[in-house]
Formats: structure tokens, sequence, C-alpha cells
């Protein structure tokens, strides 16, 4: 199973874009700041990934506001095909009340 969910700002977004078939793609990079327990201990995990909207959502991701913190679900995949770098794969995302990251 390959299924991820965490809560991140948008911290950049390009424009969006449209493949030669036509499906429009935005892509952007995700911050992520939490405090998660490890072997009973607290730990700050900070990270960023790019990210990818395709299809459908890629117009609701496109409007939402830079620095917006949202709950994102999708999955993780190779850039490209030879690439060993990951990017996020968003399938949806809704917004969530103020609260740090």
């Amino acid at each position: 199973m390959n299924q991820l969910q965490f809560i991140a700002l948008i911290a950049e977004r390009d424009a969006i874009r449209y493949t030669p078939a036509g499906m429009p793609i935005v892509n952007a990079v995700l911050q992520h700041r939490s405090q998660q327990m490890e072997a009973g201990i607290a730990r700050l995990t900070e990270f960023e990934v790019s990210a990818v909207a395709a299809g459908e959502i890629s117009g609701r991701f496109h409007q939402a506001p830079l620095g917006g913190m949202y709950q994102f679900s999708g999955f993780l995949s190779k850039k490209s095909r030879n690439s060993k770098s990951l990017v996020f794969h968003i399938i949806d995302f809704s917004a969530v009340p103020d609260s740090s990251i």
C-alpha cells in the first residue's frame, strides 16, 4: 500500500501547465513541521516535499492560498522513470484551522 497523509503548508507553487494530452498539472513544494513520539521520546519532525496535483484537483490546488495550512492525502512515486527522487502526488486536500505545523 502506498498512501501518505500529513498536514503541511504550501510553500511554493508553479503556474498551472498542461501536458501534451491536455491534462492540467501544478507542481509545488509542501512544508511540514510537527512533534512525533519515537521510542518514548518527543522528536521534532520537519521536511519539505516536492508535490504535484494533476487532473481535476489541480484547479482547486492552484487557487489555494500560498502559506495556507492543509491536510493532504496522496501517494509517493518517482519523479520520472529513471529518477531516484520522490514526488508526492496530491489526491485530495482540505483546509486545516490555524495551528502550528
